[in-house]
C-alpha cells in the first residue's frame, strides 16, 4: 500500500518510493546497498513491489537525496502516490515476446531446414532479426549497460552479449561477404526463451500488493449514523471515535465497536475463520468488515480508519511481503563469475591466435567460437522452459504458482502448518448425531427441529434441514417463528411448542435435561462438536449434534506431507476441544488453537526463529497475513480472494491433497531446473577449451549449443509426466 512521505513514532521520516528499471533480485540489493550508505538511512527494497519503504532522519537526509542515490545506481524513483493505479509489469514483456516469437518462427526454420531456403535468405533473416534483437531484447542490452557501469555482470549481460556477438558476427559475415556461417537464429533463439521467463516474472509480480487492495475492499462505503433515535447515511470514512450507528442484517459493520443496544449474531469468519456467528450484544466488542446475519445493533466506534482490526490485518500482509528474502534466479548467482571469464576468454583467444601467427579472420573465428558456445541459449532455457513444463503441469492439476522463486523455498520445508476450517474440513455445519430422549424417536424429533429452524438463517439451522432433507424425513409447517439471535429459535409445530438451543447452563440442565441428555451433551462437547438441544412443550426432548465435517480427503493428505518429511501442525482459531478432535481424526499430533491472526502471524514467526522454514495452507481472510508471512503460502482455491492473493501457491481444488501435489511438484520443477543449469555449465566447461584451441569452429559451435539446448528441453519436459497423488494421473 503506498505511503506518501510521514513521520514514525520514533521521530524518523518515512517515504515509500516506487522504483522503476530493476531487471533482477541483484538490482533490488544494489538500490537496497545505495540508500543505505547515506547518513540516518535505513532502507528495505522489495523486488516484487517494486518500492522501497524508507526511515530516515530529515535533518541528514531528504527525499531528494533518497531519490539522487537511486538514480545514481542508474535507476528510476519518485514517491509513490497514495491512490495511483499501479503500472502494469505484464503489458510490456507481453508485448515483446509476441513481436520476437513471430519473427523468430521463420528465421529458425529457415536456420533448421535447407529445404526451405531461397536465394538471398541470410538478407531475410537478418531483416527479421533487427527488430528481435534490438526491439524486443532491448531492456537486456539497457540493463547490461547499467550493471556494467557499476561492475557487476547478471543474466542481462549474458543475454545481451550472447545475442549481440551473434547478430554483429552474422551481419559482418552477410555484409563483407565472407564465406562464413551466419547465427540470426541463435540471436532470435536466445531473446525470445529469455523474454518468456521475463514474462511469467512479470505476471507473478502483478499480483504484488492485490491482497492489500481486496482487503480494502472489505470496508463498507456507507455507515448509518445512529443520532437522536434516527439512522441517517454518511460515508463509512467519515466516522470518529464515538460515533454511535446503526447495522441492520445482512449488512457489514463499518468499523470496529462496543455495542450498546440489541441482539445479533454476527458471521466473524474473516477473523476466525470459523462458519458459527457469534453472539453481539450490549458489551459485546464488533469488528469492522464483519456481517451482521440476524439482529439489529447500534454500536459505538471505537477504532477508526488505520487503526482497525481490518487495517491491522493488511499493515500485517505488507510487514511479511517486504521481510521476505530477496530470491535471485539460479542463474544470476554464476553469471557474475561466468561472464567475465567468458569474455576475457574470447578476447584472450583473439590475441592468442593473433599473436600465434593466424590471420585476422581465423583469429576473429575461434573468438567467436568461444561466444557462441558460451552463448547462454542453454543457460538460459534452463529455467523458464522447467518453469513453463512445470506450471503448465500445475495448471492441469489446479496448481497455480506465483513465481520462480517459489520453487527454490519448497525444498526447504520442514513444518507444515494447517488451518482447519475449510482447508481440511469442509467450513460448513453438518449434523453428525440425532439423539432422542424418552418418550421421543429420532425421526420425530429431527422433524420437529427441522420445521422450527425452517425460517431460520442460522447456519445451524441450514445444516438441520438438510440433514432431514438428505434422511428423507417429513417437515411439517411450523407457526409463530421466533428468533432469539445467538441463543436459539421457538415455533408452533403441531399444536408443540417446539424450541432449538443452546445447552442450558449446568445448574439449569439438572432440572431440564434427563440424564441421558445430559451425558449426550458433554459426550458431544467434549467430541468438539456444536450441541444444541430440542424441546418440547418445555422439556428437553433431544440433542442434536452439529460439526464440520473432515473431508475425506485430508487424511490421506496428511499422510502425504508426512511422507515428504514434514510436520504437520493444526492452527486455529476453533477452541481447543474441537481442534484436539479433528487432529486426532486426522493423526496430527501438535495443535494450536484459539489463535487470532496476528497470533497466526506470531506463530510463524516463532518457528522462523527457532530455525524452522514454515509452509502455511488456509483458505480464510484471517489466513492471509500469515500465509504472506510463511516461507510458502498455500491457500486453498475455494477460499477467501484475499487469502489467495497473499499466497506464494494456489490449490484450485478443496483437496488438500492438491498440497502434497504442489510441494512434489515445486521440488522436482526445480530439481530439473538445477540439472539444467549444472548440463548448461558442464557443457562450457568441456566445449570451451575446445573452441579456445580451435578445434572446434563456429559451425560446430553452433551445432554443440543447440544440442545442448535440445538437452535442456528434453529434460525441462519430463516435468508434463509428473504422476497426481489425488488421481494418479
Amino acid at each position: 500500500m503506498a505511503v506518501s512521505p510521514g513521520t514514525s513514532e520514533s521521530g524518523a521520516a518515512t517515504v515509500e518510493l516506487e522504483l522503476d528499471g530493476m531487471t533482477c533480485a541483484s538490482c533490488a540489493a544494489r538500490i537496497e546497498k545505495r540508500l543505505n550508505r547515506l547518513e540516518g538511512v535505513s532502507a528495505s527494497v522489495n523486488y516484487a513491489s517494486e518500492q522501497a519503504s524508507v526511515a530516515f532522519d530529515p535533518e541528514r537526509a531528504s527525499v531528494s537525496a533518497l531519490i539522487a542515490a537511486v538514480e545514481a545506481a542508474g535507476y528510476h524513483a519518485a514517491i509513490a502516490g497514495p491512490t495511483g493505479t499501479p503500472s502494469d509489469p505484464v503489458g510490456p514483456y507481453r508485448r515483446r515476446l509476441l513481436g520476437a516469437a513471430t519473427l523468430s518462427v521463420p528465421v529458425v526454420l529457415l536456420a533448421l531446414a535447407p529445404g526451405l531456403r531461397f536465394s538471398g535468405w541470410e538478407w531475410v533473416a537478418l531483416a527479421l532479426t533487427v527488430p528481435v534483437v534490438f526491439w524486443a531484447g532491448w531492456p537486456f542490452h539497457t540493463a547490461a549497460l547499467t550493471n556494467a557501469r557499476h561492475g557487476a555482470a547478471t543474466m542481462d549481460t549474458l543475454v545481451s552479449v550472447g545475442t549481440l556477438a551473434a547478430w554483429t558476427w552474422s551481419a559482418v559475415v552477410l555484409l563483407t561477404g565472407l564465406s562464413e556461417p551466419v547465427y540470426f537464429d541463435t540471436a532470435a533463439l536466445i531473446t525470445t526463451f529469455i523474454l518468456a521467463g521475463r514474462f511469467l516474472e512479470a505476471r507473478a509480480k502483478r499480483r504484488t500488493g492485490e491482497a492489500t487492495r481486496a482487503l480494502l475492499a472489505l470496508h463498507p462505503q456507507e455507515a448509518s449514523l445512529w443520532e437522536d433515535g434516527e439512522a441517517r447515511p454518511v460515508p463509512a470514512a467519515t466516522l470518529r471515535v464515538g460515533d454511535r450507528f446503526l447495522v441492520r442484517p445482512g449488512e457489514r459493520i463499518p468499523t470496529d465497536g462496543i455495542v450498546e443496544e440489541g441482539a445479533a449474531a454476527v458471521d466473524a469468519s474473516l477473523l476466525t475463520g470459523e462458519p458459527l456467528p457469534v453472539r453481539a450484544e450490549p458489551g459485546s466488542e464488533v469488528t469492522g468488515a464483519t456481517i451482521l446475519t440476524t439482529g439489529r445493533l447500534v454500536v459505538r466506534a471505537t477504532r477508526v480508519g488505520e487503526a482497525t482490526t481490518l487495517a491491522q490485518i493488511g499493515r500485517l500482509v505488507n510487514a511479511a511481503q517486504a521481510g521476505k528474502a530477496q530470491v535471485q534466479r539460479l542463474a544470476d548467482r554464476v553469471a557474475g563469475v561466468f561472464v567475465p571469464v567468458v569474455i576475457a576468454l574470447s578476447l584472450a583467444t583473439l590475441v592468442g591466435w593473433l599473436v600465434s601467427g593466424a590471420d585476422a579472420a581465423a583469429a576473429f573465428t575461434h573468438a567467436v567460437a568461444v561466444l557462441v558456445i558460451a552463448c547462454p541459449c542453454a543457460l538460459g532455457l534452463a529455467t523458464p522452459t522447467a518453469l513453463i513444463a512445470g506450471t503448465g503441469r500445475g495448471a492441469q492439476l489446479g496448481l497455480v504458482f506465483s513465481g520462480p522463486e517459489v520453487l527454490e523455498r519448497s525444498r526447504r520445508i520442514t513444518t507444515v502448518l494447517l488451518d482447519k476450517t475449510g482447508t481440511v474440513t469442509e467450513g460448513r455445519m453438518s449434523v453428525v448425531a440425532v439423539i432422542a430422549g424418552p418418550g421421543h424417536d429420532t425421526e420425530g424429533l429431527l422433524a420437529a427441529a427441522a420445521a422450527a429452524e425452517r425460517s431460520s438463517e442460522h447456519p445451524v439451522g441450514a445444516a438441520i434441514l438438510a440433514h432431514a432433507a438428505a434422511t428423507g424425513v417429513t417437515v411439517p409447517t411450523a407457526e409463530a417463528f421466533n428468533n432469539d439471535p445467538g441463543l436459539g429459535v421457538r415455533a408452533e409445530v403441531a399444536g408443540h411448542t417446539v424450541t432449538v438451543e443452546r445447552p442450558p447452563d449446568p445448574g439449569d440442565a439438572e432440572a431440564r435435561l434427563p440424564a441421558e441428555l445430559r451425558r449426550a451433551v458433554v459426550e458431544q462437547e467434549a467430541a468438539g462438536r456444536t450441541v444444541v438441544v430440542v424441546g418440547i412443550d418445555g422439556a428437553g426432548a433431544g440433542v442434536v449434534a452439529l460439526a464440520d465435517r473432515v473431508k475425506p480427503t485430508s487424511a490421506e493428505a496428511i499422510a502425504g506431507l508426512t511422507r515428504l518429511g514434514l510436520r504437520p501442525v493444526l492452527l486455529t482459531g476453533d477452541n481447543p476441544r474441537a481442534a484436539g478432535a479433528v487432529a486426532a481424526t486426522l493423526g496430527i499430533d501438535e495443535v494450536c488453537a484459539g489463535v487470532r491472526p496476528d497470533g497466526k502471524v506470531a506463530e510463524v514467526q516463532r518457528r522462523q526463529r527457532a530455525g524452522e522454514v514454515v509452509a502455511m495452507v488456509g483458505d480464510g481472510i484471517n489466513d492471509a497475513a500469515a500465509l504472506t508471512q510463511a516461507d510458502l503460502g498455500l491457500a486453498i482455491g475455494t477460499g477467501s480472494d484475499v487469502a489467495i492473493e497473499a499466497s506464494d501457491l494456489t490449490l484450485v481444488s478443496g483437496d488438500l491433497r492438491a498440497a502434497v501435489d504442489a510441494i512434489a511438484l515445486a521440488r522436482r520443477t526445480l530439481s530439473t531446473i538445477k540439472a539444467n543449469l549444472f548440463w548448461a555449465f558442464a557443457y562450457n566447461v568441456v566445449a570451451l577449451p575446445l573452441a579456445i584451441t580451435g578445434v572446434v569452429d563456429p559451425i560446430v559451435a553452433s551445432a554443440a549449443m543447440a544440442a545442448s539446448s535440445v538437452t535442456v528441453v528434453a529434460n525441462s519436459l519430463t516435468l508434463t509426466r509428473f504422476r497426481s497423488s489425488r488421481t494418479g494421473a
